[in-house]
């Protein structure tokens, strides 16, 4: 057909305008380039290494930041972190002791019984802050121990400092007692009893390896934690040389002693009576550093008395001497 020709021809050249079908070649060789060698694992940033070395050295800078606490020998006791009292019975009878709490926590839509109607009750008499808490800030607050629902946080203790015993207010010849090696806050408890009962002006224990002003010694202390201040010393030694520089008669608690309790003639003065622990009695240093060492009668077939009890027998007789 006339023109067919022509119109072909025209195809062809219209694809030939197309020009060359372009490869890869040589347009590509940038884009295959190696990137260099691998970063080591602690230069990637978000590397699990990395990370590690970040916490590792923040940890580092933290501790060897400055202490802002004072290091002063005339610094009150350091006093120890919050405590918390979890479960129903242990908070409920903390609150009927008088315990001093900060804030008591209640699980959101907590199955109430007796037990957490009281000791609600109780926080509100005693103005204790009421804060409902979620159960994972419950499981938080109370680390391993079963909490019930119910978490008590106790404020931590103010101690006094040793030297705040050197006087006391009044005419009374002061009258201390110092623990060694007493562990168990019970006992602790028991003798702030003892000492509030019998006219004792302050305790000493030491900072390390002794029990503290726990909410257990609160509890059993049925409230004379709030009377007899507690001191902690660094070193109970060097506590003891300074009140004897200081005027003071050191009498130490021993099966052993050399002299009936009963029958100190030193009862009426300044005097700082030391209780070793119910198994180990009296350490080393600290018996090479009393006056006097005295014991309790017992009979034979009973090895020692314990702690909290032979203290309060001997505070007895002190005060029976110096009433006399």
């Amino acid at each position: 057909m006339p023109g067919n020709s022509a119109r072909r021809g025209a195809k062809r050249n219209a694809g030939s305008k197309k020009g060359m079908q372009v490869g890869s070649g040589g347009q590509r060789r940038k884009a295959l380039k190696g990137k260099g060698p691998t970063p080591k694992a602690t230069a990637r940033t978000a590397h699990p290494a990395a990370r590690k070395a970040r916490a590792a050295a923040k940890r580092a800078s933290t501790s060897t930041r400055p202490s802002s606490r004072s290091t002063s020998p005339r610094s009150r006791g350091e006093a120890a972190g919050p405590e918390v009292v979890a479960g129903r019975n242990p908070v409920v009878e903390a609150l009927r002791a008088g315990v001093p709490a900060s804030a008591l926590y209640v699980a959101e839509r907590i199955d109430s019984d007796d037990r957490v109607r009281e000791s609600i009750k109780l926080a509100g008499d005693a103005r204790v802050p009421l804060l409902e808490a979620p159960r994972g800030e419950l499981d938080r607050l109370a680390g391993t121990a079963p909490h019930q629902g119910l978490v008590l946080q106790v404020p931590a203790y103010d101690y006094a400092h040793p030297d705040d015993f050197l006087t006391v207010p009044g005419d009374a010849a002061p009258l201390l007692v110092a623990l060694d090696g007493v562990t168990d806050p019970r006992n602790l408890g028991a003798v702030l009893r003892s000492s509030a009962a019998f006219g004792v002006h302050g305790v000493v224990v030491p900072a390390r390896r002794a029990a503290g002003v726990t909410a257990t010694a609160w509890k059993v202390s049925a409230g004379a934690a709030a009377r007899v201040p507690v001191a902690r010393a660094t070193n109970l030694t060097r506590a003891l040389d300074a009140y004897r520089a200081a005027g003071f008669f050191v009498v130490g608690l021993d099966g052993g002693g050399d002299t009936d309790v009963a029958d100190l003639d030193v009862a009426d003065g300044p005097l700082v009576l030391v209780v070793g622990s119910e198994g180990k009695g009296l350490s080393r240093l600290v018996r090479e550093s009393c006056d006097v060492v005295a014991r309790i009668p017992i009979a034979a077939s009973t090895e020692s008395l314990n702690a909290a009890v032979a203290a309060g027998i001997a505070l007895y007789e002190v005060a029976r001497a110096r009433r006399g």
